[in-house]
C-alpha cells in the first residue's frame, strides 16, 4: 500500500499538469504552493490561499482531504515572483484552477509569507470533536474504515500526533462511534509509537483476516495542544525525555533547579504514561536553548495536571540556583523489540528501560517467554524459544534474568523475573524468538531463479496457490527473492494431490503496491488448495548469486551476516568516514541522500563502530558508487542499532542517482570484534562442531573415576556376600537377592513423558507441533527442517539446508527413529496450552489499501484438529501450526516483510 505522508516517496514535486505544484514537503502530498503563470512557477501568498483552497488541491492530487495549511516556513521559502490573485475556491471544486480569483492585490507579499499545504487520507468520523472517532482512510478517491483487529495503542498515538490531536487516550471497540459503511480495509500498521505519521509504519495486507464494521478502529485522542499541554522530546519513546509546556501558542522549556519524583509524577500522570521512574536534569548536550515555557514548579505529588502545581515562585526562589532543563522517565516508557532478526517478528529481545535498550538473559528462556513477546509485538504465537546468541550478542545493560512467564501476561516485565540489571549472564547468552508471523519466500525444487513458490510462516514451509495469480504478484514474488524484477508463470503442471500445508491462495498484487507482503490474498488456511495444478511455480529473469562473496571485500557470508558487517565508509581515511554503502540481497549498494541528517549518521556511526558521528555529508563528496541505491528518504530517530532498523524507502524508484550518495565522518577509528554468525531463525538445535571443550574432558575423566571406585565396592560386596551366605544359616532376614536385566524401551519414557502435563522442560529449546499433513516423501530428506536464511531484514534472500537433530534431552534407543503420536490435546494440554476458537464474520466488503477489489469475499480457515508428534533421531524438531484460528484479535496478521 502506498499511502501519501511518508509512505516512502522522495522529497519531491507533485504537479498536476498544467497549473499547481507542491514543493518542499516531506512527501508528494505536502509542501509549497506553486502556481503556473504561463512560462513561470509563481509562489502564492497565503492571504491568498485558504482552507478550502487546500482541500480542492489535496483532492486534485488524490491525497484525501488537507490537514493544515502551514506558513512557508515548514517548506522554505520560494524564489521568483509572487502570485497576485487570491484563490476563492467554494471548497468543492476538482481542480483548483476552476477556483474564482479574485483581482490583483495592492499590498506586496513576500517569500516569508508564502503559502502550504499538508494532505492526509487519513481522518476520524462520528466522533464529538476533530480528536475522535472512526478511523478512515482514503485509497484511490474511495473512504473506508480501517479494521481494528491489528489497531492498538502505538497505531493510535501516531494517528493522533499525525492529526495534531495529541496522544490517544483509549481506542474503543465494538462500533463505538457507530457502524462505517463503504469497504472495511484490512491492511495491518505495525508502529512502534514513535513514527510521525502512519505512512512510516510497516504495512501488511497478505492473509488478513475477514472483518466486518462491527470491527472498524477507532480512537480517543487527548485533542489538540492547549495552554496545559505537555511533552517529551529526545527520549526513546513518547513517555521519556525532556519536558515542554505549550504556551502562547509554542512549545517552550521546563526550567527547575529542585526537580524532582513529584512534579516528574505529576507530568506522567497528566501524560497517561502511568507512574514516574526516574526524575533528571538532561546533561548538557540534551539541553536546549530555545523559549522558556515555565520557570520552576513546586508540585505535591497528586495533581493532575503540571500547571496546577505551584508555579508562582518569588524571584528570590528562582535566582538561588542556577535553573536546568528538566526530564522524566515513565513506566510507559518501556518498550520491547526484536533487533539482528531476519523480519520483524524474528531476532534477539532487546528492552528499553530507563531510557536504554538492554538485552534479556537466556536462563529459564522457554516458549511461555517467547509467547509473551510474541503477542506484545503482535507477532502472532511464538514457534521458537532461542538463546545463545543466535541473533548475534547484544550490547549494554542485560536487564532481566530468569525470565518465568505463565504466557498469560501483558507485557515481558509483567513476568516473575529477577530485580532490573540483576544478572549473572553475559551477552552470549542473549534471548531470541521466532513468531509465528515471520514469514519469507523461497522457491523449493529451484533452478536458480526458478521453482515451486512458497511461504514459511507459522513455523512451517507452505505452498502459494495460483488462482488469481497476477503478473505483478509474480514480479513482486521475484523482487522479494532477489531474482530480479519480473517473471512467469509456468504452466501445464501434473495432476496429483499436494502434499503438506497450502498457505495462500488468491494474491493479486496490484500496480499500487511495493512488496509482496502488501498484497491482498485469502486468508491464512492450511489447506487453501488439494491440486498439484493449482501450485505455484514461477520463472524470474534474474539470477542470484552462486558463490559467495570474497571475504573483505563483501560482507562475508551473505546467510548470516552481523549488523557490524552490513555496513561500511568506503572513500574517506579509515574505515569511519566515507561514503555510506550497505550490504543488501547479496551486493553492496549506496544510500541517497534526501533527508540525511545528524540522526541518520549517528545511527550509521554507532553500527561502524566509529563512535558519535561529527557529520552528515551530502552530493558524494568522497565520490559517486556503483551498483544500486539500496535506501532512499532514510529517518532515523538517532537511537536504532542499525540502518536497516531505520525506516526508509526502497532506493529502487529511480528517484536519486549516484551524485546523491550520502556520506558520514564519524569521531573514532574503527574498532574491530570478532564476528558473530547469525544462523537461521528457524533451524533446530545446532549441533557441535565436533571439538571437545576442557570441561568436558574433565568430566569424562572424573566419571571414569567413580565408575572404577563404584566397582570396587560392588567387588568388595559381592564377595562380603558369598562369605555370609557360606555359613547357610537359615535364620537370616535377607538372602541373598537374585538379580536380572529387566528389558528397557525408551518408548515407554517417550510414553510417559506425553502422558503427561504436555508442558515443555524449562530451559528446553523447543518448537510446537508441525502441520499434519507434511510429508517426508515429498520434500525429501530433512524437508521440515528447511528454513530460510535472511540477510539484512528482508525475507527470503537465500536458504541454507536446516540441520535435523534430536531433542538432547531424549535417550533414544534402537529403533526410536519414527514418529510417534501422543495423547489426544484434550487430554495432554497443559497449562500453558491456549486452544484457538473460532470466529465468525459478517459479509461487509474486505479489501486492502494498496489494491481495494471491486467485490472481495473471504471464508474464515477451518482447521482440523492436530496431533503432537515427538521427533526421533535425525528428523527435525517440529513447529506448532498455529492455522487460521485466532486466539485474539491482535493475532490473525502477518509479520513485517
Amino acid at each position: 500500500m502506498e499511502l501519501p505522508e511518508g509512505s516512502g516517496n522522495s522529497l519531491g514535486t507533485l504537479i498536476a499538469p498544467g497549473f499547481v505544484r507542491l514543493v518542499g514537503g516531506e512527501s508528494p502530498c505536502s509542501g509549497r504552493v506553486e502556481i503556473r503563470d504561463g512560462d513561470e512557477w509563481k509562489t502564492v501568498c497565503d492571504s491568498d490561499f485558504g482552507p478550502k483552497a487546500a482541500d480542492v488541491v489535496c483532492r486534485e492530487f488524490q491525497c484525501g482531504a488537507a490537514l493544515s495549511v502551514p506558513r512557508a516556513a515548514d517548506f522554505g521559502e520560494g524564489v521568483g515572483a509572487m502570485w497576485d490573485r487570491e484563490l476563492q475556491c467554494v471548497g468543492n471544486e476538482s481542480f483548483l484552477m476552476l477556483c474564482p480569483r479574485g483581482s490583483p492585490r495592492d499590498q506586496p507579499c513576500t517569500h516569508k509569507n508564502t503559502a502550504g499545504v499538508t494532505c492526509t487520507r487519513f481522518r476520524l468520523v462520528n466522533g464529538r470533536t476533530a480528536c475522535e472517532g472512526r478511523v478512515e482512510v482514503q485509497v484511490l478517491g474511495t473512504w473506508g474504515t480501517l479494521c481494528a483487529s491489528r489497531w492498538d495503542l502505538s497505531d493510535a498515538h501516531v494517528l493522533c500526533r499525525h492529526l495534531d490531536c495529541g496522544f490517544a487516550e483509549s481506542i474503543p471497540r465494538g462500533g463505538h462511534f457507530g457502524r462505517g459503511t463503504g469497504p472495511v480495509w484490512r491492511d495491518s500498521f505495525h508502529c512502534d509509537g514513535t513514527e510521525a505519521h502512519l505512512g512510516q509504519c510497516p504495512v501488511t495486507a497478505l492473509g488478513a483476516s475477514p472483518c466486518s464494521h462491527e470491527n472498524d478502529a477507532a480512537v480517543i485522542c487527548s485533542g489538540p495542544a492547549s495552554s496545559t499541554s505537555l511533552r517529551l522530546v529526545g527520549g526513546g519513546s513518547r513517555c521519556d525525555g525532556r519536558v515542554e509546556i505549550f504556551q502562547r501558542g509554542t512549545w517552550g522549556r521546563v526550567l527547575d533547579d529542585e526537580w524532582d519524583m513529584q512534579e516528574a509524577s505529576v507530568v506522567c500522570r497528566q501524560l497517561r504514561c502511568g507512574e514516574a521512574e526516574t526524575a533528571y536534569n538532561p546533561p548538557k548536550p540534551q539541553r536546549e536553548t530555545g523559549a522558556v515555557g515555565l520557570r520552576g514548579a513546586r508540585c505535591a505529588g497528586h495533581e493532575a495536571k503540571l500547571t496546577l502545581c505551584n508555579t508562582s515562585l518569588p524571584e528570590s526562589a528562582l535566582a538561588a540556583g542556577i535553573a536546568e532543563d528538566v526530564g522524566v522517565v515513565c513506566w510507559g516508557s518501556r518498550q520491547v523489540r526484536l533487533v539482528n532478526g531476519p523480519g520483524r517478528c524474528a531476532g534477539r529481545v532487546e528492552i528499553y528501560h530507563q531510557g536504554s535498550w538492554g538485552t534479556v538473559c537466556d536462563d529459564g528462556w522457554d516458549l511461555s517467554d517467547a509467547a509473551v513477546v510474541c503477542h506484545q509485538l503482535g507477532c502472532g504465537g511464538a514457534v521458537e524459544a532461542v538463546g545463545s546468541t543466535r541473533f548475534g550478542e547484544g550490547s549494554g545493560q542485560i536487564w532481566l534474568d530468569s525470565v518465568n512467564c505463565s504466557g498469560a501476561e501483558a507485557a515481558l516485565w509483567e513476568c516473575p523475573a529477577g530485580s532490573w540489571g540483576q544478572h549473572d549472564c553475559g551477552h552470549k547468552e542473549d534471548a531470541g524468538v521466532v513468531c509465528s508471523d515471520f514469514m519469507a519466500l523461497r522457491l523449493q525444487n529451484s533452478t536458480n531463479c526458478s521453482g515451486r513458490l512458497q511461504v514459511f510462516y507459522n513455523g512451517t514451509w507452505g505452498t502459494i496457490c495460483s488462482n488469481s495469480m497476477t503478473p505483478k504478484t509474480v514480479s513482486l514474488a521475484c523482487k522479494e527473492l532477489g531474482c530480479g524484477d519480473g517473471g512467469s508463470l509456468v504452466t501445464r503442471l501434473p495432476y496429483g494431490r499436494v502434499s503438506g500445508p497450502t498457505w495462500l491462495d488468491r494474491v493479486e498484487c496490484g500496480e499500487r503496491n511495493s512488496s509482496f507482503w502488501q498484497c491482498p490474498s485469502a486468508p491464512w488456511d492450511p489447506q487453501s488448495c488439494d491440486d498439484l495444478r493449482d501450485e505455484t511455480h514461477i520463472t524470474c529473469n534474474g539470477t542470484q548469486p552462486e558463490t559467495p562473496p570474497a571475504p573483505g571485500t563483501m560482507c562475508p557470508n551473505s546467510t548470516s551476516c552481523t549488523d557490524r558487517e552490513k555496513i561500511r565508509a568506503v572513500g574517506g581515511e579509515n574505515g569511519c568516514s566515507g561514503r555510506v554503502e550497505v550490504w543488501h540481497r547479496g551486493s553492496w549498494g549506496t544510500v541517497c541522500d534526501d533527508s540525511w541528517d545528524m540522526q541518520d549518521a549517528q545511527v550509521a556511526c554507532r553500527q561502524l563502530g566509529c563512535g558519535p558521528a561529527v557529520s552528515a555529508l551530502d552530493e558524494a563528496p568522497f565520490g559517486e558508487g556503483m551498483g544500486p541505491i539500496w535506501l532512499e528518504q532514510v529517518e532515523c530517530r538517532g537511537t536504532e542499532p542499525s540502518l536497516q532498523d531505520c525506516w526508509a524507502r526502497p532506493g529502487d524508484s529511480g528517484a536519486c542517482r549516484h551524485k546523491e550518495d550520502a556520506a558520514v565522518h564519524c569521531s573514532a577509528a574503527p574498532t574491530t570484534a570478532a564476528p558473530t554468525t547469525r544462523p537461521d531463525p528457524t533451524q533446530g538445535v545446532p549441533t557441535g562442531s565436533g571439538r571437545v571443550s576442557l570441561p568436558v574432558i574433565i568430566c569424562i575423566i572424573l566419571g571414569a573415576l567413580l565408575c572404577l571406585v563404584l566397582a570396587l565396592l560392588a567387588g568388595q560386596v559381592r564377595s562380603a556376600r558369598a562369605g555370609r551366605g557360606g555359613s547357610g544359616r537359615a535364620w537370616e532376614p535377607f538372602p541373598e537377592a537374585v538379580y536380572e536385566e529387566i528389558g528397557y524401551s525408551p518408548a515407554w519414557e517417550k510414553q510417559a513423558r506425553f502422558s503427561g502435563s504436555g508442558s515443555n522442560s524449562e530451559g528446553s529449546l523447543t518448537k510446537l507441533q508441525p502441520y499434519p499433513g507434511d510429508s517426508k516423501e515429498e520434500d525429501g530428506p530433512g524437508s521440515a527442517a528447511d528454513v530460510p536464511v535472511l540477510p539484512g531484514g528482508d525475507p527470503a534472500d537465500g536458504y541454507d539446508d536446516a540441520r535435523q537433530v534430536s531433542d538432547p534431552g531424549e535417550d533414544h534407543g534402537p529403533g526410536q527413529g519414527d514418529w510417534e503420536t501422543a495423547r489426544a490435546p484434550e487430554e495432554a494440554a497443559g497449562p500453558r496450552d491456549a486452544p484457538g476458537e473460532s470466529t465468525g464474520y459478517d459479509d461487509a466488503e474486505e479489501v486492502s489499501l494498496a489494491h481495494p477489489p471491486e467485490d472481495t469475499q473471504a471464508l474464515p480457515p477451518e482447521l482440523s484438529a492436530q496431533q503432537s508428534l515427538s521427533p526421533g533421531p535425525g528428523e527435525p524438531i517440529p513447529a506448532v501450526q498455529l492455522g487460521a484460528a485466532r486466539r485474539e484479535e491482535r493475532s490473525v496478521q502477518l509479520g513485517e516483510p
